[in-house]
């Protein structure tokens, strides 16, 4: 079963920071592709940034504040969160949606998906 991980949230003041991060459980995909969402509390699921082929792009209320990076190996994806406003307490969701897995054979193979994570909170306040 496919298991979509998120980590690092927390509480943190405002102005604070967190590092965000996620990654497929036991490493048994690398991440070409995907998007962080995010859902407050009484509010739609909302997009934060997509990471593609070669580019990121962001939302427009994120303003600098946020980034979106990936380590080398593509086994995970992270999204640092800087200067951090109440209103940005809400649960954050990672949802990759290209993914690379080992194939029998010995490569390997991209796929186009729609996996999600059960989500980290992130609850800024003083």
């Amino acid at each position: 079963q496919v298991q979509v991980v998120e980590s690092g949230g927390g509480l943190v003041h405002p102005g604070g920071s967190l590092n965000l991060s996620c990654a497929a459980s036991g490493n048994t995909f690398k991440i070409f592709a995907m998007n962080w969402y995010r859902q407050a509390p009484g509010k739609q699921r909302e997009l934060v940034g997509t990471l593609n082929t070669g580019t990121i792009e962001y939302a427009d209320w994120v303003q600098g504040r946020f980034t979106i990076s990936r380590d080398n190996a593509m086994n995970t994806v992270y999204l640092q969160a800087n200067n951090l406003k109440p209103e940005d307490t809400a649960v954050y969701y990672c949802n990759p949606t290209i993914v690379i897995t080992a194939s029998a054979q010995g490569g390997s193979t991209m796929a186009g998906v729609d996996y999600w994570g059960k989500g980290t909170l992130v609850t800024v306040s003083a």
